[in-house]
């Protein structure tokens, strides 16, 4: 019988894998290494992990010594604010009112641009100093009669012939939404007539004809209108000289821009003490 030769072991792994070896222990050495050259940035990693908090107003509460810190996410350096002294461990941070101060520059280029709209209807009776427009440093355009050429001395009927400026004033009120309110003033001098026992009816007369007037020219809602007579108590020259009281005698229209309510008496320029419903 023949003697069967011994099988062979079987040959080791095939020599690619060799290679493949070499090239994951390459692979990870070089990752290894790339991480030892990488850091952490904590400062940065919280920044970022808090940027989205105080951004959207969330008060912060810091010690008194530290000065505020900006709560934009965009900028990485930032002005301090202005720190109030205090007694207080801790102060609350207030944040930024971005969105209110947009708001407030639309208003106030909206406000300029309906100023201008108003002068240029009235540019020839401002030319021949009948009518002086200008705002109130806020949101109200003031609209300034003067009683020359539009009431005679002592009466409260429109002079012949400005019933052209009181198309002018509908126009101007039909581009421009909002309350109004007319009032009236004199000077100091005393009247004692059949019709005005005193200056405060007859204030409140002549700005109840304006109204009357602008609404029967214009179609205006009676709605929109409110009637002041402040008399002489408020003169904005002085009474002692002719010239200041023809300047006290007249009749203010103030355009309360977008206000859609009734106006609350002594929210412009002053208190409306005196005032009764117009346009009826």
């Amino acid at each position: 019988m023949e003697d069967v030769p011994a099988k062979k072991p079987d040959a080791g792994a095939p020599a690619w894998v060799l290679t493949f070896a070499d090239l994951m222990s390459l692979l990870l050495a070089f990752f290894v290494l790339l991480f030892s050259f990488s850091e952490m940035d904590k400062q940065k990693f919280k920044e970022l992990s808090g940027s989205m908090k105080d951004a959207f107003g969330v008060q912060r509460e810091l010690p008194a010594f530290k000065p505020p810190i900006g709560t934009s996410m965009i900028a990485r350096d930032f002005t301090p604010g202005t720190v109030r002294p205090t007694t207080e461990d801790q102060v609350r941070q207030e944040a930024l009112q971005e969105m209110t101060t947009f708001v407030s520059e639309e208003a106030d280029q909206s406000m300029l641009d309906d100023l201008e709209k108003v002068k240029e209807h009235l540019a020839l009776e401002i030319d021949e100093g009948l009518v002086e427009v200008e705002n109130d440093g806020n949101q109200v355009i003031i609209i300034r009669i003067r009683e020359r050429g539009s009431f005679h001395s002592g009466k409260a009927e429109l002079a012949a012939g400005f019933d052209t400026v009181i198309d002018k004033f509908g126009n101007v009120l039909n581009d421009i939404a909002g309350q109004i309110v007319v009032a009236g003033h004199t000077d100091n001098v005393p009247i004692h007539t059949d019709r005005f026992y005193s200056n405060w009816d007859l204030s409140s007369a002549r700005a109840a004809t304006v109204i009357r007037s602008i609404v029967e020219s214009s179609g205006q809602l009676p709605s929109r209108f409110r009637v002041a007579g402040y008399a002489d108590t408020r003169p904005i020259a002085d009474n002692t000289t002719v010239e200041g009281r023809a300047r006290n005698r007249r009749v203010e229209i103030f355009m309360l821009r977008g206000a859609t309510q009734e106006p609350a008496m002594g929210s412009v320029t002053g208190e409306f003490s005196t005032s009764i419903s117009g346009g009826e």
